[in-house]
């Protein structure tokens, strides 16, 4: 019977500590062997929380999987700060072209609800506001108005 351990792990810097280490000890599982695997994997990363899970089968041959970080934290990474603002609304922590938003969304886009390119980058926008992060200058409400008032077709349709 397969096995499967699902955890978040700093980007190209796992240990065999918490939460890996005591996850996958009782597997019976090389764990260093585990832990540079996760970590070369991750390597690009660096700096970013990452969903990462192990499965495990009968013959203690294990398999990883690496998720793609939370939208916020690429965000975050893209602009340059380590966390987002204390007050998003009035105190921005950092500004994105809206190619650097595209990118992101296109990263995501298979796990969010939208079903096209521009709704994604709307969402990310959104995500955007949350951390205080403005897009082209403007505040996130006035990029969505701009990106369904069609300013930024030519980039969403390229």
């Amino acid at each position: 019977m397969a096995e499967t351990v699902e955890v978040l792990v700093p980007g190209g810097r796992a240990t065999a500590g918490p939460p890996l280490g005591p996850a996958l000890g009782p597997l019976g599982i090389n764990v260093k062997a585990v832990v540079d695997e996760i970590n070369s994997k991750t390597k690009e990363f660096n700096g970013m929380t990452v969903p990462v899970t192990v499965e495990v089968d009968d013959k203690k041959n294990f398999t990883i999987s690496v998720g793609i970080p939370p939208t916020t934290a690429l965000i975050l990474k893209e602009v340059g700060s380590e966390k987002g603002s204390s007050s998003p609304n009035t105190q921005p922590v950092g500004n994105l072209p809206l190619e650097a938003i595209i990118r992101i969304a296109r990263m995501k886009q298979e796990s969010m609800l939208s079903y096209d390119l521009r709704n994604a980058v709307k969402e990310v926008v959104g995500t955007c506001r949350s951390v205080g992060v403005t897009v082209e200058g403007m505040k996130s409400k006035d990029a969505i108005a701009a990106i369904d008032a069609g300013q930024f077709d030519d980039q969403l349709n390229a």
